[in-house]
């Protein structure tokens, strides 16, 4: 049996660093205290952990990652554009989180299909998808090849199951593009869950 220590109060000047050993729970995650409203306030974070030099993966090694964190509680303009850069022809990895409260999220990228390879330090049957529901507190891993004309194309989150439906916006943006996103960004959800029930298929 192990008990753990909580972390001392500090100082604002000191840091404090906590370590332990992952072992094989290769995966995208997110971090967030778990005492009154301090996740709302901002309180949390992405937590990827990485493979091994001798831990084979799935798939081959992404040409890079980026990690994106949703929800339904900020501050921010949430029309806000965020930009994440990448080069025609290569492939990437996202890690997406939903740090939100209370609602689900549907999640696209435009002219892109996403091959989701790992939910919550769970290896999938990496299927292709057009859209993907992100959960509350829930983290899954998509594959994303840059592989459309080069330009600027719309992320999007919307919420799902919910009477009004919300819709962010980030831009996926090519190193050669010289186009901004045009278009609609890809549908919000509707009420048909069939879609949303096979993606379950595939974990």
């Amino acid at each position: 049996m192990e008990f753990w220590e909580p972390i001392a109060p500090f100082l604002q000047t000191q840091n404090y660093t906590y370590k332990f050993q992952s072992k094989d729970q290769i995966g995208s995650y997110t971090y967030f205290p778990s005492t009154l409203m301090h996740r709302a306030a901002g309180g949390y974070g992405g937590f990827n952990i990485y493979q091994g030099p001798r831990i084979p993966i799935p798939y081959p090694v992404p040409d890079g990652n980026f990690t994106l964190l949703i929800g339904d509680w900020y501050k921010a303009n949430h029309k806000a554009h965020a930009t994440f850069s990448g080069d025609q022809g290569r492939t990437y990895m996202f890690r997406i989180s939903n740090v939100g409260l209370s609602t689900s999220f549907i999640f696209r990228i435009q002219g892109h299909t996403m091959k989701l390879v790992e939910v919550e330090g769970s290896r999938t049957v990496q299927k292709l998808y057009d859209s993907i529901d992100v959960h509350v507190g829930q983290s899954v891993t998509v594959l994303v090849s840059l592989n459309q004309l080069p330009r600027n194309y719309y992320i999007v989150a919307s919420t799902w199951f919910t009477e009004k439906v919300l819709t962010a916006t980030a831009v996926l943006h090519y190193t050669n593009s010289q186009s901004p996103a045009t278009g609609p960004p890809p549908a919000s959800p509707t009420t048909d869950v069939h879609w949303s029930m096979n993606l379950s298929d595939g974990i």
